[in-house]
């Protein structure tokens, strides 16, 4: 029996797993990097032990600290969450040898299913049906190709090629981006399947032989090969579904599995379908059968690694439940990622965290929450929510409206991507595919429309002002900015999505909007104060009243409204003098690590040329030319780290040195 179980992971899952022993009755042990030390999991956790690590990004790699943790905390079993150490073969032989019990497949099963060229192999002998696959270039002649890493999973190292010009810059980048990720640079390059779907099965294996299938997934929304919007159970033909089940149990069965295993396929469109991996692990995406079938996967997890059997009768699915993961991310800057402090985060109407749902309704499995920062060292993805329904249009329009409404202040996400999706009418016709984003820009505009933002300002001007009444000492009855003889309105600048906006606005005596206009101007529309506090503004726009929950930090203004959510920098009345950047300074998003630099000093490059590659959150990003121009300076070498806000390369215009 396990009394004490020790989490080699971080985030989310780490709370995820805390969730069911605390139901159990399991103690818990947490491990944690520095940069984690005031996490929420690790204040979760009946014990906590710090890791020791060079940098923060290899501290939950170190197998030898992990087991000194255990060894320490007393822990009597190991669970390796998703990522990280859960597909290391050599970790769960470690935990094994040290007389802990492994909560997981036994190491021979995940190195088996590890190497994706031997797993292919294997599983192909079991009736598997397999795509073509290459590890030599020079074989490779018809194209798409698809270019795999062969160790981990979670979309790193992989990259679409479609002509042969291309294949080897991929192969060397997909290496590359999987040492960093993985610690494993092999990739191998199987045939690309245009319009493919992917699918996968849930399974579960135990000590007397047993492999069921607990439903099915549909994960084909994906952004950069990763799943960003995934469902249960997949709307495919029940022929279909019963044919996947049955490979998925057969996979399972050739390896003799045990404990919790997802098997992946490619669906293509006209219902054939092609094993792509084994994840011997949980996946992320396992919320959504918990909510179709009623299990506790994490508990049936620690059920099989006692030694006990799985429960005679699976339940059947019922109903529909989505998931969407809420990353840290620039959607519309080619999924930049974000990092900073979490100044509020709150989804309104969630019902249950890291468990089952009574009925339809939310539920969140979340590594954060206000307060938190979101760093750059693992991966970008914060949050998880998940709705089950009756119906999928049910599901996800409860998805939706709670997405849209949540308050996420003070790191870029991709929110009103992932709401453009759910209420697309492609998603709700399921005309979804692995290139679904590819085809669909339209889902890549922000949720409030430009037209909408000198409103949002106008509210934030208002809210700030109201703010400056509640403080003052005194007349602090009278409203900002009056005057017995009118004479100039209140100006109030900010920055915002698009650049500056400038918001002018006067008050009567009464304290109603006398006048109001913005620049750069539009048709501003007629616009009446109805109410207006320092955390909400009511406004009437055009007869419409419309409501603006406000709240600011600092010089930051955060403004959730009727049609979306803005994030606004109050600008200072009179402005401190600041050091000018060169023309065509180049800065750096996000801290990282300059990998590859691909110019030089005085050479002439095209707008969209690549300059360099940054590594930040284990993803590779092009740096690229905004102009036409001359490179003037490259200021971080490669295997340089920089900050926020570093120049990483100067772009004389084209025109001016000509």
């Amino acid at each position: 029996m396990i009394n004490r179980l020790l989490v080699a992971n971080r985030g989310e899952i780490a709370r995820r797993v805390f969730a069911t022993c605390r139901a159990l009755g399991v103690e818990t042990v947490a491990v944690h990097s520095d940069a984690d030390a005031d996490a929420p999991f690790v204040a979760e956790a009946d014990q906590a032990v710090r890791l020791p690590g060079d940098t923060p990004g290899e501290t939950y790699l170190r197998v030898d600290r992990i087991l000194d943790a255990a060894r320490r905390s007393g822990a009597d079993a190991v669970h390796p969450g998703y990522g990280f150490l859960a597909e290391n073969a050599e970790f769960a032989a470690a935990v094994a040898d040290a007389g802990l019990t492994w909560v997981g497949p036994p190491a021979k099963v995940i190195a088996a299913m590890g190497d994706k060229l031997a797993a292919k192999t294997l599983l192909a002998e079991a009736g598997v049906p397999m795509l073509p696959s290459w590890t030599d270039t020079a074989d490779v002649t018809d194209f798409p190709v698809l270019v795999k890493a062969s160790a981990g999973g979670g979309g790193r190292g992989m990259r679409i090629v479609r002509d042969a010009d291309g294949l080897a810059e991929a192969v060397a980048s997909a290496g590359r981006e999987a040492a960093a990720a993985f610690g494993d640079g092999t990739v191998f390059i199987e045939r690309y399947v245009e319009r493919g779907r992917h699918v996968e099965v849930q399974i579960f294996g135990d000590a007397e032989g047993r492999v069921v299938a607990l439903g099915d997934r549909e994960c084909s929304i994906q952004r950069r090969h990763q799943k960003i919007v995934e469902e249960a159970p997949a709307v495919v033909p029940e022929s279909v579904r019963t044919a996947l089940h049955e490979a998925a149990v057969a996979a399972g069965r050739a390896v003799d599995y045990l404990g919790a295993g997802t098997v992946e396929f490619l669906l293509a469109p006209g219902g054939e379908f092609f094993f792509l991996e084994m994840n011997t692990r949980l996946q992320v995406e396992h919320p959504v059968t918990e909510l179709c079938t009623g299990l506790d996967l994490v508990g049936l997890q620690l059920l099989v690694a006692e030694g006990q059997p799985l429960p005679a009768t699976i339940p059947a699915t019922t109903g529909h439940a989505i998931e969407v993961r809420l990353c840290a991310e620039d959607a519309s800057a080619g999924w930049r990622p974000a990092a900073g402090t979490l100044h509020r985060f709150a989804v309104p109407r969630v019902a249950a965290e890291f468990g089952g749902l009574s009925g339809p309704g939310l539920r969140l499995d979340s590594g954060v929450v206000t307060g938190s920062v979101v760093g750059v060292h693992y991966d970008s993805m914060v949050a998880k929510l998940v709705a089950w329904g009756r119906t999928r249009t049910e599901a996800s329009r409860l998805l939706a409206g709670a997405l849209a409404r949540a308050e996420l202040h003070g790191v870029t996400t991709n929110r009103d991507l992932l709401v453009r999706v759910l209420r697309s009418q492609a998603f709700a016709a399921v005309e979804i595919d692995t290139g679904f984003l590819d085809r669909h820009s339209e889902v890549f505009a922000p949720l409030l429309p430009a037209g909408e933002l000198p409103v949002v300002a106008l509210a934030a001007a208002l809210a700030s002002a109201a703010g400056r009444r509640t403080e003052a000492r005194v007349l602090a009855g009278l409203p900002s900015g009056w005057r017995n003889v009118p004479a100039v309105p209140q100006v109030t600048r900010f920055t915002g999505p698009d650049g500056g906006i400038e918001v002018r606005y006067r008050l009567d005596r009464t304290g109603a909007l006398a006048e109001w206009s913005t620049d750069p101007g539009t048709a501003d529309p007629t616009v009446a104060l109805v109410e207006a506090a320092p955390d909400r503004v009511v406004l009437d726009v055009d007869g419409v009243r419309r409501a603006y929950r406000v709240h600011r930090v600092g010089s930051e203004v955060f403004v959730d409204g009727p049609d979306g959510a803005a994030s606004l920098t109050e600008l200072p009345r009179l402005p401190l003098p600041t050091v000018e950047l060169a023309a065509g300074s180049l800065l750096a998003p996000l801290p990282g690590a300059v990998t590859r630099v691909h110019v030089e000093v005085g050479q002439r490059v095209s707008a969209g040329d690549p300059l360099l590659t940054l590594e930040a959150m284990k993803l590779e990003h092009q740096v690229l030319a905004p102009i036409d121009g001359v490179v003037a300076e490259l200021p971080v070498p490669a295997g340089g780290q920089v900050r926020t806000g570093a120049v990483l390369a100067v772009i004389d215009n084209a025109e001016e040195t000509s």
